[in-house]
């Protein structure tokens, strides 16, 4: 199965987190499952790094890139079609990288592994 990590579950993933759920980590270390990560967490990130929320231990450049080979994940862009669905959404979630990992889940047809129940409100998949 191809699914898609909400920000906080790759976060919680990588740090081995007891805030991930035991289904995700499950979900996610399942050799039979396509793991993604979309560019958008990835931008999320690097803004919560410049805010002064996050600190990944190593520079984003090298971690990111890092995680995603070690733990056997893609990396998905955001597409034209990606922005386009965002903008047909309604505004349940006023999240912008929310939003556009609902975008990307529907549009990809991806369960979207999550804590965010706010994010059922889109019909979305969600897996935790």
């Amino acid at each position: 199965m191809r699914l898609l990590l909400d920000t906080h579950s790759f976060l919680w993933f990588i740090d081995d987190s007891p805030r991930l759920s035991t289904a995700a980590r499950h979900l996610i270390e399942d050799t039979g499952n396509e793991i993604c990560l979309s560019m958008a967490s990835v931008w999320e990130i690097a803004i919560k790094i410049s805010a002064g929320k996050l600190d990944l231990g190593r520079p984003i450049e090298t971690r990111i890139p890092q995680e995603l080979r070690d733990n056997n994940m893609n990396l998905l862009s955001i597409t034209l079609d990606h922005a386009a669905a965002v903008a047909v959404l309604p505004l349940h979630h006023r999240d912008p990288f929310d939003r556009m990992l609902v975008a990307l889940s529907r549009v990809e047809q991806m369960p979207l592994v999550s804590s965010d129940v706010a994010l059922d409100a889109y019909g979305v998949t969600r897996l935790w």
